[in-house]
């Protein structure tokens, strides 16, 4: 069995991220960079099954600028066995598309049986990479799992909808998104971050992986007409009780169109 796990570098959750006003992107070198908590789960899951069935080759897959290589050694630290980074200049600001375009082109390279990934990255939340993947490779997808339950020839998960759930299933090859109820990812032990070092990545171009992408290759795109900083925020008024307290917030409200003066 072989599992490929969609692995992305974010801006850290608790950083402060901005966007740069000059190119319209998320300002990636305003914080630190790591993996992508989301990814940690899915690669958690494929980690169990990889722990019940000896044998099992977990591979991790990503698209990234330089650097990202660390925030992969550190999912390399939790157990999978080795990662396919595709990192090109001119993939910088690719849209979901063009993204999975270069994950679709790396997962036939991997050729894995299933293809696990979380169900929205913490930067743009855009939520629809992993059934992209699958579109352009001609594989089922399962979205949104809440706990996934992999076997030898397929994988099985329960999804959350509007009044209930949704059991679903499919044979492989297959891949599957999963939310952060999926699993609670481990923490690397020291033997785990010292074998991590020696691990195989494969590092490719565009070039490399045969395929031509990025905003350059795509038939239409968006471009940033401008942009400004947020604005400072304004303090409201302050209300003194005077003995009229009552009559100044009715009459604030009553201002904003949020209540009527009587």
């Amino acid at each position: 069995m072989k599992i490929a796990v969609l692995a992305k570098q974010v801006p850290d959750t608790w950083s402060d991220r901005r966007i740069n006003l000059e190119t319209g992107r998320l300002d990636r070198a305003a914080s630190e960079s790591v993996p992508d908590e989301i990814n940690e789960r899915a690669l958690e899951a494929a980690l169990r099954y990889k722990g019940a069935n000896p044998g099992t080759e977990v591979i991790l897959l990503s698209m990234g600028p330089e650097g990202t290589d660390k925030s992969l050694r550190k999912l390399l630290a939790m157990g999978a066995d080795s990662a396919v980074l595709v990192s090109d200049e001119a993939l910088a600001g690719s849209d979901m598309v063009q993204t999975a375009r270069v994950l679709a082109a790396g997962v036939r390279r991997i050729a894995p049986d299933l293809l696990l990934a979380g169900n929205e990255a913490t930067d743009g939340r855009g939520g629809m990479v992993p059934a992209m993947v699958a579109e352009i490779l001609g594989w089922p997808v399962l979205p949104g799992l809440d706990e996934v339950a992999i076997t030898d020839g397929s994988v099985a998960g329960t999804a959350q909808v509007d009044g209930g759930a949704l059991r679903l299933s499919a044979g492989f090859p297959a891949a599957a998104s999963l939310t952060e109820r999926c699993a609670e990812a481990r923490f690397p032990n020291f033997k785990g971050i010292m074998q991590a070092k020696k691990k195989p990545m494969e590092v490719l171009t565009l070039a490399e992986l045969g395929i031509a992408a990025g905003p350059s290759a795509a038939p239409v795109r968006s471009e940033m007409v401008s942009a400004a900083a947020r604005p400072a925020k304004q303090a409201g008024p302050k209300v003194h009780d005077d003995g009229t307290a009552a009559r100044q917030l009715a009459d604030f409200l009553a201002g904003l169109r949020l209540a009527r003066s009587s």
